[in-house]
């Protein structure tokens, strides 16, 4: 049987490295974000992957139902939808001076873009029973729970991401949809790029157990088995992936 999945910001970091995970797993894979089909991320993942690339902006409500029509149209219905894209705070600073806009843009792309395609995700996949096990996942961060003052925007959209996971699971559950939350933590992507050598040592120095970076790769093997219903009765299961960062020490 056909099984596909949609990957927000599936095109770089984390969301490529689920992307992969999931080609390897047989999935067809549909990615898509703001960016044009011509970016160099976008051209890269489309080569090296063969996935589906679309253009969609997190930040606009009102094409969903266009998006996902169109990605099913050609790649079947979704059995899996990753919701990973973000955007983080514009400039870290002392939280009293966080202003409107920086607010706004982060909350309008992390949590009211992310709810309104999820919506419109869970809709279709409601009406449209499926052989295959089903899952909605989405890729929060550590800050849903771990306080970064520098970076409350951030912070805030992450927690309120996290309650809406465990709201999709709750609705979701008696259809047999699983709904999880995984959070990671100090990954190393291009986004994480300017502060390397701050981590480097801050890892080093034990701030993660593991003693390494998360790489995007961590992600994709846990969405693959989730993907597949090896957790299909932890619907609601919030996954920490971070080398053991969120672990509270003495």
């Amino acid at each position: 049987m056909t099984r596909t999945a949609l990957i927000t910001g599936g095109q770089q970091g984390i969301g490529l490295g689920i992307a992969r995970a999931l080609r390897g797993a047989g999935y067809r894979v549909a990615v898509c974000s703001e960016q044009g089909a011509d970016s160099s991320a976008a051209r890269r993942a489309v080569k090296e992957l063969e996935v589906e690339y679309f253009v969609h902006d997190l930040n606009s409500l009102g094409n969903e139902a266009d998006l996902v029509g169109e990605i099913e149209a050609r790649l079947g219905p979704l059995t899996c939808f990753i919701s990973n894209a973000g955007v983080p705070a514009h400039v870290r600073g002392d939280m009293l001076g966080l202003t409107p806009d920086s607010f706004d843009h982060v909350m309008s792309v992390n949590l009211r873009g992310a709810f309104f395609l999820a919506q419109e995700v869970a809709r279709r996949m409601l009406a449209m029973p499926s052989a295959h096990y089903r899952s909605l996942q989405f890729v929060t961060s550590v800050s849903a729970s771990m306080a970064s003052v520098e970076r409350a925007e951030y912070c805030m959209s992450k927690a309120a991401a996290s309650m809406m996971a465990q709201l999709f699971a709750a609705r979701l559950a008696e259809a047999g949809i699983g709904v999880f939350e995984l959070r990671p933590g100090i990954i190393e992507t291009a986004m994480t790029a300017g502060a390397k050598d701050t981590y480097d040592a801050r890892i080093a120095a034990g701030l993660v157990p593991a003693k390494r970076w998360g790489q995007p790769a961590d992600l994709g093997q846990v969405v693959a088995a989730l993907a597949e219903g090896q957790f299909a009765f932890s619907t609601g299961a919030i996954i920490p992936v971070d080398g053991g960062l969120s672990i509270e020490r003495l």
